[in-house]
């Protein structure tokens, strides 16, 4: 059991749905990321997906094509978002937290290394979108025998034919991407969303949890009220990219929480 997993177990007890956030690690600063992501569980946030910036990120929109960049430009590397979730875990060892990018800096680093480094400092799941099934004895079979969840997406375009292939080897949960295109690029819909959820859920047990496109408490609560719970990022990254201060940030996180756990 990973924190993943006793995070879904405690919302199911207490009828909840989990709300899940996105931010960049080093996003505009080193500083100013951490203290935003040390605030976010007391937000209301159950799990936290931290980015690790990247030079190609080919499945994100602008938004978080921009935060990667300030976040590079600013010096963050994997080593420094491994030594941001170490000093994360020493004043909080519960909140599960999910690595989300792409593969190129774990390779780099070699799988060997840098799974031993994860589960050292506390990284609960990895979200590696440029590595699809048919790739997991890189880095998804490794990661699960070290202990790490390996969460896969899920998108419209998932057919019949495909989700079995998609759901092998996922553990932790599903992140169903409820549009078609890139982070940030529309809105979710609860309606459209609804029939695909329930024709996963016909496959699968792991929970899952709706992203791409869900910008207000409104949208967290419908979108949350259909699945196992919602992610936001794009809205999130772009109040930090606004320059909005971090106390103005977590209070707009909280509005967002309570939406998604009204659901």
């Amino acid at each position: 059991m990973t924190r993943i997993d006793d995070t879904f177990a405690r919302l199911k007890a207490e009828g909840k749905k989990a709300f899940v956030t996105y931010t960049m690690a080093g996003d505009p600063s080193y500083e100013k990321s951490f203290e935003v992501l040390k605030g976010l569980p007391a937000a209301g946030v159950d799990i936290i997906e931290l980015g690790l910036p990247f030079t190609d990120p080919m499945a994100d929109g602008p938004t978080i094509q921009l935060a990667g960049q300030r976040a590079l430009d600013a010096g963050q590397t994997l080593e420094k978002t491994l030594q941001m979730v170490r000093e994360f875990r020493a004043l909080d060892d519960t909140t599960p937290i999910v690595m989300m990018g792409y593969y190129n800096p774990i390779y780099s680093r070699g799988v060997d290394r840098f799974l031993e480094d994860a589960k050292e400092v506390g990284i609960d799941g990895l979200i590696i979108v440029d590595l699809p099934p048919e790739e997991d004895a890189e880095l998804c079979i490794p990661a699960q025998a070290a202990g790490l969840n390996f969460i896969r997406l899920a998108t419209p375009t998932t057919d019949a034919k495909r989700l079995p292939t998609v759901l092998q080897n996922t553990s932790g949960f599903l992140y169903y991407v409820s549009i078609t295109g890139i982070t940030g690029a529309a809105e979710a819909s609860a309606a459209d969303v609804a029939p695909e959820v329930a024709r996963i859920k016909a496959d699968t047990d792991l929970p899952i949890i709706v992203g791409f496109g869900v910008k207000t408490p409104e949208a967290a609560q419908d979108i949350a009220g259909v699945a196992d719970g919602t992610v936001v990022g794009s809205a999130i990254v772009n109040k930090i990219a606004e320059g909005h201060s971090t106390e103005d940030v977590l209070s707009f996180v909280q509005s967002l929480a309570e939406g998604a756990h009204r659901a």
